[in-house]
């Protein structure tokens, strides 16, 4: 082990014998009482000593016999201290490809924050190259969602989509003017290849598994024509329910932009428990989304605000990055929404409908962890 104090958590001294690491109460940790000497210790935990040097400094520095052993183990576990080595296999092999590993470096001070134990924002990065995510759109939103993912090191991103591309799909992050007339499918792809930042693994390399292509980890519904996620069909997402597949609703309407629901089949609500809820709820509502879902005009292009769009488009990837690094985000049995202009974001739970033959009626969700009102003290006395 070479510890580390971890880049990404600023340090200040709260006052002479307490440091604070990090500044948002999501993220800060105290630690006290810190005399001078252990606090002069701390600078030299960057990574480039293991803990027989470490040792020996301290002892030149007056501390006494165990204490480098001890103060170690405290940062560890208040989730402040990293080792640039640990992570395991996959770990190990996206740090040899430096450019990419480069390309990543914020992304892994991220989740180093996020997830405590040393090694385990790489272990995370690294899973995200072998993560196969399936993108169903590649409008401003969907094509943007792509980019975003494949730029984050997920490693396979499919998009599906038909037609030939409009001056309207163009987006920054998404496609580009010089995809205007080509299939929208080919352009996604090549996006997805200018925003990854290495080639995507191929099977037989020591770090992948073995075997044919992976099985999905996600599908993210992000059509062009938002109804379908306002008020997602429940027969197109048969498949993704039949395989357990889970699957992730984002786009816009008119100019309300939504993310969710996360769909997690037979474990949270579905699109078939939406349509019986809001069938329970207004009773008309069946024929006017058949109204709706045949009564646009030809060649009517779908209202979208660009602004509008891209936050979409990020908060959806944000969403499926946390899921894909082993959290369950808020949009997970819930739908968030925001209309222009003044964009205040709330959020909706959706109950499993009890007659919805998913089978999600009765059972209870996963947990999800909560951000904190203040600073944790885990490292008192």
């Amino acid at each position: 082990m070479r510890p580390m104090m971890k880049p990404a958590l600023r340090r200040a001294w709260r006052d002479r014998h307490t440091v604070q690491f990090g500044v948002t109460p999501a993220h800060a940790v105290l630690m006290g009482p810190v005399d001078t000497a252990t606090g002069s210790f701390l600078e030299l935990l960057d990574g480039t000593r293991g803990l027989a040097l470490l040792r020996e400094e301290a002892r030149g520095m007056g501390l006494p016999e165990g204490h480098v052993d001890g103060l170690v183990r405290r940062l560890a576990a208040a989730g402040v201290l990293d080792d640039p080595g640990a992570g395991g296999p996959a770990a190990d092999a996206l740090r040899a490809r430096t450019a990419e590993a480069e390309r990543l470096r914020p992304d892994l001070a991220s989740l180093s924050v996020l997830h405590p134990e040393p090694g385990a924002g790489a272990a995370r990065l690294a899973a995200r190259r072998l993560a196969r995510v399936q993108v169903r759109g590649a409008g401003r939103v969907g094509a943007t969602v792509a980019g975003v993912l494949a730029a984050s090191g997920v490693g396979r991103v499919d998009v599906l989509d038909g037609g030939c591309a409009t001056a309207g799909d163009v987006a920054p992050g998404g496609l580009s003017e010089h995809a205007v007339g080509e299939r929208r499918d080919r352009a996604a792809r090549q996006l997805v290849r200018r925003c990854a930042p290495g080639r995507p693994p191929r099977p037989g390399r020591p770090e992948e598994p073995p075997g044919q292509e992976p099985p999905l980890s996600l599908v993210i519904v992000v059509p062009r024509d938002g109804l379908a996620v306002y008020a997602p069909e429940p027969v197109t997402a048969e498949p993704w329910m039949a395989s357990g597949t889970p699957h992730l609703y984002a786009g816009v309407i008119e100019a309300t932009g939504v993310v969710g629901p996360l769909v997690l089949p037979g474990g949270t609500a579905c699109a078939g428990c939406v349509a019986r809820l809001r069938a329970d709820h207004d009773p008309g509502w069946p024929r006017m989304m058949a109204q709706w879902r045949s009564g646009r005009a030809a060649g009517a292009a779908p209202a979208c605000d660009l602004a509008l769009a891209t936050t979409v488009a990020g908060l959806a990837a944000a969403h499926a990055l946390s899921f894909l690094d082993g959290e369950l985000p808020a949009s997970t049995g819930a739908r968030w929404e925001a209309a222009l202009p003044l964009l205040d974001w709330r959020a909706e739970r959706i109950a499993p409908h009890q007659e919805c033959p998913c089978g999600a009626a009765g059972r209870s969700g996963g947990e999800r962890r909560g951000a904190t009102g203040a600073p944790h003290d885990t490292m008192a006395g």
